[in-house]
């Protein structure tokens, strides 16, 4: 059983490091700047130049198929890059990729829709979340009725991450009699959205649909195998989470030592204090417990095994873990780590966040427990 990355991994994750460390983290100021004034993290022009310069780097659509101009760094490559971008607050991803199920379109759809969103042209978002259907997907109340040629939608899903950025969603509705079916529907089309206001950076959005009609073409994958579809795009990503989280908790712990070794009370450094050294050991011990789970989940991913079971593992293993490691930061940084003025306040929102979205602690437990006692998953396995 090898753990070690190889010479061309290393170098990627270093030179992933390097970019984060020279073009992303000098922005962390100008970020909480514009947080504190209202205004969006970073300027539009401000991240297509950050992409621009990691595309001509060789960072461009990093799990992305190589016959689509991507990189196909694999899973596990990639959850390494996200840990490595988690090592700052700025919303930044590499460009050049695409929700997995669009390429599950038509030759047609994929022109339209795929193609253009690798190339940055255009922006997509997923809905299937509802007021009264959040991690109950089965429960979706938003219909499409066919009308000749044509299906019209009406319903109301609510946190949709980058619904008011979106050119085009992909939607979930229940189109009777077949059931749940996902829709490719234009902006242009009718839907409207309204931001949600959060306690974090992240701004979700209500869309609204409203006698929204749609082109039977428009129908991604198969009349009612869209929960299929759903599942898909919720699975994928699942293990992205806790990879995220890994670097962001690790710059962190890394804030806490510097800061509990100049930091002096009753005439030594808080660093000498056993209840600090245990808050930076615990950390630690749960860091790498998380790293090693989601790292875990990608390599069966990568596999092509089954990792459903995995992702919920790591993703609620990571989910607490980072809200561990960001309130001993801020305890060790005492009122300073609950300021503005450094960043930890703004980590400790955000990452709040990682124990609800895509699939709550309560989900993934219930998820865990279920595959355990139907059989699914067994105890006392190793690499199978």
């Amino acid at each position: 059983m090898d753990f070690s990355l190889s010479a061309e991994e290393r170098q990627i994750r270093d030179t992933v490091r390097s970019f984060v460390q020279k073009e992303i983290m000098p922005l962390e100021p100008e970020v909480l700047r514009n947080e504190r004034e209202g205004r969006p993290a970073l300027a539009p022009e401000v991240l297509r130049d950050l992409r621009d310069r990691a595309r001509k780097m060789g960072f461009w659509g990093i799990n992305t198929p190589e016959e689509y101009g991507g990189a196909a760094l694999g899973p596990v490559m990639s959850a390494i890059i996200v840990m490595e971008l988690g090592r700052s607050f700025v919303p930044f991803m590499f460009g050049g990729s695409a929700d997995n199920i669009l390429y599950a379109g038509t030759a047609e759809q994929q022109a339209r829709y795929l193609l253009p969103t690798i190339e940055g042209e255009r922006r997509s978002c997923f809905a299937i979340t509802e007021p009264g259907a959040g991690s109950d997907a089965r429960n979706i109340r938003t219909r499409a009725v066919r009308d000749g040629a044509e299906w019209i939608i009406n319903g109301e899903k609510t946190f949709i991450t980058g619904g008011s950025e979106a050119d085009f969603v992909m939607v979930f509705a229940v189109a009777e009699p077949y059931g749940v079916t996902c829709f490719l529907v234009d902006r242009d089309m009718g839907w409207t959205s309204e931001p949600i206001m959060t306690m974090g950076e992240w701004g979700p959005a209500s869309l609204v649909f409203q006698n929204v009609r749609v082109p039977e073409a428009n129908i991604l994958g198969e009349l009612g195998k869209g929960f299929e579809l759903a599942m898909q795009w919720i699975g994928q990503g699942r293990y992205m989470i806790p990879a995220r989280a890994i670097g962001s908790a690790e710059r962190m712990l890394g804030m806490a030592i510097d800061y509990a070794k100049i930091r002096k009370s009753m005439g030594q450094t808080i660093s000498e204090y056993q209840a600090i050294q245990w808050m930076i050991a615990d950390s630690q011990v749960e860091i790498e417990a998380a790293k090693w789970l989601t790292l875990y989940a990608a390599w069966r991913v990568q596999e092509g095994l089954d990792a459903r079971h995995a992702a919920s593992i790591a993703k609620l293993n990571g989910a607490i873990m980072a809200n561990q490691v960001v309130d001993r930061v801020l305890q060790i940084h005492g009122g300073m780590g609950y300021t503005k003025e450094l960043p930890i306040e703004r980590w400790y929102r955000e990452l709040r966040l990682l124990r609800i979205f895509e699939g709550t602690d309560e989900i993934q437990r219930r998820t865990i427990a279920r595959n355990l006692i139907k059989g699914h998953a067994r105890l006392g396995t190793i690499g199978e």
